[in-house]
């Protein structure tokens, strides 16, 4: 059986034995997982491999992009700035950044664009990949476009535009950018290896993605209605958008949809301020008032951009029974539980089958919740 490094207490032993035997099966190639109740680091293995020729082992200090768990960072980020009085969720977004008022956005909140219910899921065409990388042509071209759908009528995942909508409001009321804000707000202050793109100097460390089976990669979104394929448009075909991930030009840019890295140990400490009452080992991000934020729920049915069915607060899919979380493509995942004040990440760069979550995400999901009762 595959050895599993780090930490585990007795009571989570089956969660560490079903990353042996993922690793073993070969569905899993590398991956970490961690979990904190209370401040206690209970969980902290990894195990794997960090690259496709299995020549490098999955380390502890090992980091990955983990798509869309991103967009929790960029959500913290922004609820930091609503505690500091600099941002009003229930305000239009149009008082911040007045350019965004043109074509009818003038209605349009804050909580819109952190619940993924704006109508602004995409960019309109032409617009690519590169141009996503610019910064200010990217947040000048939302500016003007028009909603998709009725704003705060539903959610529609915003996949990509979240980081640069939610992120250019943050500018504007800090006078920072949302990458430097995650590294110096969030990832200094708690001692969590994260942060949005990659350093230069980090990438010996940084696991090499493995793309998900075909039919499961963003050709789906491409397949899929008219809505999914404008807002996963910018981005090229198949294979080919998981390969964009080791590029200079990916980790050099401020993405704060889906260009975050670290590990499950880092993210777990970068979020559990919201299981912990809003501090991490005496640095508070947040207060109460914000964190129960979070929870007033803004939309609950199908997605028009998933085709599921989510139910959004203010940040953060929600859950029964208080929890919050949100996960990238391929599998990765970070949940918050602050009635049992416990935070849970998985991170891997083997992607599975899921658009967000696979079958071995839920499986580790499931004998957490089972061990931590």
């Amino acid at each position: 059986m595959s050895v599993v490094h780090g930490h585990c207490d007795p009571r989570f032993a089956d969660v560490a034995a079903a990353l042996a035997e993922e690793v073993d099966s070969g569905a899993e190639l590398g991956a970490s997982i961690a979990v904190d109740i209370d401040g206690d680091l209970v969980v902290d293995i990894w195990a794997g491999h960090a690259d496709a020729a299995r020549t490098v082992e999955w380390s502890q200090n090992t980091i990955v992009n983990f798509w869309s768990c991103t967009k929790t960072l960029t959500a913290l980020a922004a609820l930091m700035v609503v505690d500091r009085g600099l941002l009003d969720p229930f305000a239009p977004v149009a008082q911040y950044w007045p350019e965004f008022a043109a074509n009818g956005k003038h209605r349009v909140q804050v909580r819109h664009l952190l619940a993924h219910t704006s109508g602004v899921s995409g960019w309109d065409p032409p617009f690519t990949l590169e141009d996503i990388y610019d910064w200010e042509k990217s947040t000048a071209h939302l500016a003007r476009q028009a909603p998709w759908w009725p704003p705060g009528s539903a959610s529609g995942y915003h996949a990509v535009t979240y980081g640069h909508l939610v992120g250019e409001l943050l500018r504007r009321v800090t006078g920072i950018t949302l990458k430097d804000f995650v590294h110096r707000e969030i990832a200094e202050p708690v001692h969590a290896d994260v942060q949005i793109g990659a350093r230069a100097g980090d990438e010996h460390r940084i696991a090499e993605l493995v793309p998900p089976p075909p039919a499961r990669t963003l050709r789906d979104a491409r397949t899929g209605d008219h809505l999914r394929r404008r807002t996963f448009a910018a981005f090229p075909p198949d294979a080919a958008s998981v390969a964009v991930a080791h590029s200079a030009a990916w980790r050099g840019a401020d993405i704060g949809a889906s260009n975050g890295h670290g590990n499950a140990r880092s993210l777990v400490r970068a979020l559990s301020p919201i299981t912990r009452g809003g501090s991490v080992n005496g640095v508070r991000l947040l207060s109460q008032d914000t964190i129960d934020l979070i929870f007033q729920e803004q939309s609950n049915g199908i997605d028009l951009v998933l085709g599921a069915p989510v139910r959004f607060g203010i940040g953060f899919a929600l859950t029964e029974g208080r929890g919050c979380f949100w996960g990238g493509w391929g599998g990765s995942l970070i949940a918050m539980h602050p009635r049992r004040r416990t935070t849970f990440a998985y991170v891997m760069n083997k992607m599975g089958d899921g658009t967000l979550g696979s079958r071995r995400t839920a499986r580790y999901a499931q004998l957490v919740r089972e061990a931590a009762r």
